[in-house]
């Protein structure tokens, strides 16, 4: 591990760039679904469409998101994030408007019968019990962008795509260890701690 022990600065730098990259990734994703989830969990005749979309925006592979963004937005940072936040985005919606779909007609009606206003309702009743699918979401959301971010590096986006990329090009066997390991490591202990949070909140009980 001689070159670790040199390069922990590159290491370093590399991890921050990653994490940075996927936190507004899933910043802005959820910014975009939290709307379109509530809209479309009220409107059921456009809720197929939007799914559908999202789904063959899910569907399409890392690279083939960046060759097409690449030419439009460049390289580097902003590309990456877009394509991150087309992944999110559609694993965000489904989860909010499965939570939201599974909600008890009665609790519902209770609450409408208690005299709360549809705002309030929301707020006070729908957006607290769908809160667990969303956080499931959550936690597939950044797993998932954590491991498509390392992809980013082919368009100069940085991150610990950067260390296994360079490393797969010198035969550096200890760099992709390195980059690999710390994205493994990275997914699991944001997945824990996600996790965590679910199983502490009130609501989940």
């Amino acid at each position: 591990m001689r070159w670790t022990a040199r390069n922990l600065d590159t290491i370093g730098t590399a991890t921050l760039t990653h994490l940075g990259l996927v936190a507004a990734a899933l910043a802005l994703a959820l910014l975009l679904a939290l709307p379109l989830g509530l809209l479309v969990a009220r409107r059921p005749a456009a809720r197929g469409a939007v799914l559908g979309t999202a789904s063959v925006l899910y569907s399409l592979p890392t690279l083939a998101v960046f060759a097409l963004l690449v030419p439009v937005l460049g390289l580097g940072f902003w590309p990456a994030l877009v394509a991150l936040v087309s992944y999110a985005v559609p694993i965000l919606l489904r989860a909010l408007v499965a939570g939201l779909a599974s909600l008890p007609p009665a609790v519902l009606e209770a609450a409408t019968g208690m005299g709360l206003t549809p705002w309030q309702r929301l707020w006070r009743v729908e957006l607290p019990l769908s809160l667990p699918a969303l956080l499931g979401g959550l936690r597939v959301a950044s797993v998932t962008l954590i491991s498509a971010a390392t992809v980013a590096a082919y368009i100069s986006a940085g991150g610990l795509g950067t260390l296994i990329l360079t490393g797969l090009d010198q035969g550096h066997t200890e760099k992709i260890l390195v980059g690999a390991g710390l994205v493994t490591a990275m997914a699991l202990l944001l997945d824990a701690a996600l996790g965590a949070v679910q199983r502490r909140l009130p609501v989940l009980a």
